[in-house]
């Protein structure tokens, strides 16, 4: 008995620990362009900032400072190649950086060339060392390097439509690492999602399923790219341990349904991003990009998926 209480009591303090950094994550990711200092964060999690750096730390693998610098450039580096409108300067501020000079700095120290280069290379790819070299992607997110791409001899037709998705309440569990053409992982992740809604009557006769990807896998390193599998669910659900609550802004989504083999993932994002997005009028979001699960593919003959993709938008 006395081994069991042990266990149980460490899977609550995990589960604890879980709600408590989900918490910290979603509040930097929705406020990158706000001031985010230790106190606060600690404040959040509810942690003494001593104890907080160094769970933070322990938890998410990489500093607090670390995390909160690499996503502030990431969104950086894809503004300056989706909007090109915007000077160096305003997105050095969008994006969180007290002045141009700290903005170019860490630019520098972060890609290994200036703003103004990046922005003339129109690539949104990361320069990496051999070592920092990425996985083969054959799922999921687009493997182009930004809006001026080759287009593909047998591109895969799709019906893009721009409509605005409404803001949902979901359920989520958040996956840190590689993702891209892991189809068990996706399934087990969903399974430990349903197996908490469904006993709590959250799974009704058609769930809504889908996935978020809050990285670009040509600039985010794969063992930090961030995955959240979530499902809609009604409003005022509490958050347990590793299911974590948050809204789906919603907004302007390009959007396609496709019926899609799993060797075939990546080809509706790489038509939307290589095909339709360049002359559309249009340029990425920093929202989430999502991913609508029509189907079970188990029960299709060939196997195939049907999902709908939706890449956040706004007028170039």
């Amino acid at each position: 008995m006395p081994e069991t209480r042990v266990i149980r009591s460490s899977e609550a303090t995990r589960a604890e620990y879980a709600a408590r950094m989900n918490r910290v994550v979603d509040h930097i990711q929705e406020n990158l362009d706000e001031p985010l200092n230790l106190e606060r964060l600690a404040a959040i999690a509810c942690f003494s900032p001593f104890h907080f750096h160094r769970l933070f730390r322990a938890w998410m693998g990489e500093t607090l400072q670390a995390y909160v610098m690499r996503l502030r450039l990431e969104r950086a580096a894809q503004a300056l190649v989706f909007n090109p409108r915007k000077s160096v300067t305003e997105i050095a501020l969008d994006c969180g950086f007290s002045s141009a000079g700290s903005f170019a700095r860490a630019f520098r120290v972060g890609f290994g060339i200036t703003a103004s280069a990046w922005r003339n290379r129109k690539k949104c790819e990361a320069i990496r060392n051999p070592g920092e070299a990425e996985v083969p992607s054959d799922g999921g997110c687009s493997n182009h390097r930004g809006p001026v791409v080759p287009r593909s001899e047998n591109p895969m037709k799709i019906d893009v439509q721009v409509r605005t998705l409404q803001p949902l309440t979901i359920a989520y569990l958040r996956h840190v690492g590689p993702y891209k053409g892991d189809f068990e992982l996706f399934r087990r992740l969903f399974g430990q999602l349903m197996a908490w809604a469904g006993p709590r009557g959250l799974l009704g006769s058609e769930p809504r399923l889908m996935s978020l990807f809050l990285d670009n896998p040509n600039l985010t390193p794969a063992a930090k790219h961030r995955l959240e599998v979530a499902l809609a669910v009604p409003e005022g659900t509490k958050p347990d341990g590793p299911i974590g609550i948050k809204s789906l802004e919603g907004g302007l989504y390009a959007t396609a349904k496709v019926w899609v083999a799993p060797q075939r993932y990546a080809e509706p994002w790489d038509a939307l991003v290589g095909d339709w997005l360049p002359g559309s009028g249009y340029q990425p979001d920093h929202r989430e990009a999502v991913e609508f699960y029509l189907n079970n593919p188990e029960q299709d003959p060939a196997g195939r998926f049907h999902i709908e993709i939706g890449m956040p938008v706004k007028a170039l």
